[in-house]
């Protein structure tokens, strides 16, 4: 297959650059994923034509899109949330995506720019949806790819890895054990790591599509609050810079963890704005299971994103998980893993708390397919 090659600085007449968030220094786009002066969080800065709307071309080639985003947002009962819920419920289906989940979204764009810069193939470390969707996107621009993985990742996540033909190999113990041998192997290899953390900028960057595609799906009219399922927290900045771009303000986030991992929820409770890594992590929730020891200051950004909505980073247990989970499934057709139901099992607790209002709009963001976990529903 011919691949598109974009050029160096430009896609679609669009101008870009890299910002350090910590030392605002700039750099030419490359395949780079901390700053080479202080080691900080890079972003994409762009320089866009006056009046010109964003579209999924700005971020992704023809050739590598295989149809990603543009998912529907539903109207649910309210009482799904609550039986004195009397406000307004939405979901955001994620897993509508090719591959089951929002990651084909972050993917898409950041393969995209790896084959403009010259990558032969690309590495991902990955809880499982990231991987799944590196390894279709790059089964689909015919390029090797290799997904680490940790060693509890579930099955059904690993089956689609395998089947997409991407070489699997698994560590023991957490994520963060996978995102540095992912980062070893891309140091031996000279290949891209994709892996859907903060560390590629063009991924995250894609991310505020989706913020985008809700303030239109809502006619303008931005909920009181939209709930995202929460590891790192690229899909929160994401939502807070696509909000941005179109309304200048952003609605109220919740950033929704697990209360067996859950290093941003304990960083707002506590009131600190410096993330520290969680010790052990466990939860059935295993897309959100990163205990952020090797790159804390992500959370960090994350809980800076979620204050400056005026939200919330909150905490449940994965019993309330798995009741959303299954509800979301017998009373609206919507078959999702757990983490995709940490956003309305997280809405649930914090109406029940009355920090959400009995007449509140509340979107729940649900980032993943129930055939991913199968062992969930056991």
């Amino acid at each position: 297959m011919t691949l598109a090659v974009l050029p160096e600085a430009e896609t679609s007449s669009r101008k870009l650059t890299l910002r350090c968030i910590a030392c605002n220094a700039i750099l030419p786009p490359t395949l780079v994923y901390r700053c080479p002066d202080c080691g900080g969080i890079l972003e994409v800065v762009h320089q866009k034509p006056e009046g010109r709307s964003w579209l999924r071309a700005d971020f992704v080639a023809d050739d590598i899109t295989l149809g990603e985003g543009g998912t529907p947002l539903r109207e649910l009962r309210p009482d799904l949330l609550h039986a004195g819920f009397k406000g307004r419920l939405l979901a955001k289906d994620e897993t509508r995506n090719p591959s089951g989940s929002f990651k084909d979204r972050l993917v898409a764009a950041a393969l995209s720019r790896a084959i403009a810069l010259g990558a032969t193939g690309i590495v991902s470390a990955s809880s499982g949806n990231a991987g799944a969707a590196a390894a279709c996107y790059a089964a689909n621009a015919g390029i090797p790819a290799i997904i680490v993985c940790p060693d509890a990742t579930p099955r059904g996540k690993l089956a689609q890895i395998v089947a997409y033909g991407a070489t699997l190999e698994q560590v023991p113990g957490h994520y963060g054990n996978a995102f540095e041998h992912a980062r070893l192997i891309c140091a031996e290899t000279g290949y891209a790591n994709l892996t859907t953390t903060y560390l590629n900028p063009y991924g995250v960057d894609a991310l505020r599509l989706i913020g985008q595609e809700l303030h239109e799906q809502m006619e303008g009219v931005g909920p009181d609050w939209i709930a995202i399922p929460t590891s790192s927290g690229p899909l929160v900045k994401g939502v807070f810079q696509g909000f941005m771009d179109r309304a200048g303000k952003v609605p109220r986030l919740i950033a929704a963890q697990s209360e067996g991992c859950a290093p941003i929820a304990r960083a707002f409770r506590e009131g600190k704005n410096d993330v520290d890594g969680w010790e052990t992590p466990k939860t059935i929730a295993s897309g959100i299971s990163d205990p952020l020891l090797a790159y804390p200051e992500e959370g960090s950004l994350t809980l800076s994103l979620v204050r400056a909505s005026k939200g919330v980073a909150h905490a449940v247990g994965d019993a309330d998980i798995r009741e959303a989970m299954i509800e979301l499934a017998r009373k609206a057709g919507l078959f999702c893993e757990p983490t995709g139901a940490a956003s309305l099992a997280a809405a649930r607790d914090l109406f029940v708390k009355g920090t959400i209002g009995s007449t509140d709009t509340v979107v729940c963001i649900v980032t993943g397919h129930g055939f991913k976990d199968f062992a969930a529903w056991t």
